[in-house]
């Protein structure tokens, strides 16, 4: 089966598995970064011009999406453009998406792009509703995820 959702899900594995590539200790080689840059970015691109009706498929399809191209060093010119639709159509699906772990998953993205505080406020909100006793370890990493966009909202601004 090839839905859309699984198909998005399958970009936000590989895109995950592409920012966090090496981090594991082990080897990163050269022609594996490639070839994984290019298949997210591929994966990405067939997906782009994709829409679902459903609220949680299109919030899990601009998630990878968003997820996708902030993981590839590849660029044709257009990815800026690209995300900043995926941005607009995720503030119509924020609205609408219950709080959950998918929607702090989206606000998290969606915030490091835009560095917007209300989008921060809102998935800190859900996160500390959470508590602290017996979080998933998906629960777990978006939290870890949040709490590193927000402690570090800059990466690329240097402060003298």
């Amino acid at each position: 089966m090839n839905s859309l959702l699984s198909r998005a899900v399958e970009l936000q594995h590989a895109a995950h598995t592409l920012m966090y590539l090496g981090m594991d200790g082990e080897p990163l080689y050269s022609d594996d970064f490639c070839r994984q840059n290019k298949d997210v970015l591929l994966k990405s691109d067939s997906l782009f011009a994709v829409k679902s009706s459903d609220i949680e498929e299109e919030a899990n399809l601009c998630l990878a999406l968003l997820m996708g191209y902030n993981a590839t060093i590849y660029n044709y010119g257009d990815k800026e453009q690209k995300k900043q639709e995926i941005l607009v159509r995720a503030c119509d699906v924020l609205e609408g998406l219950p709080d959950s772990l998918l929607k702090v998953r989206l606000l998290t993205y969606c915030y490091g792009e835009t560095y917007e505080e209300a989008l921060l406020q809102t998935a800190r909100k859900i996160v500390d509703g959470w508590g602290q006793t017996s979080l998933t370890s998906e629960q777990v990493e978006a939290a870890e995820e949040l709490r590193n966009m927000e402690e570090n909202p800059y990466p690329w601004e240097y402060v003298d």
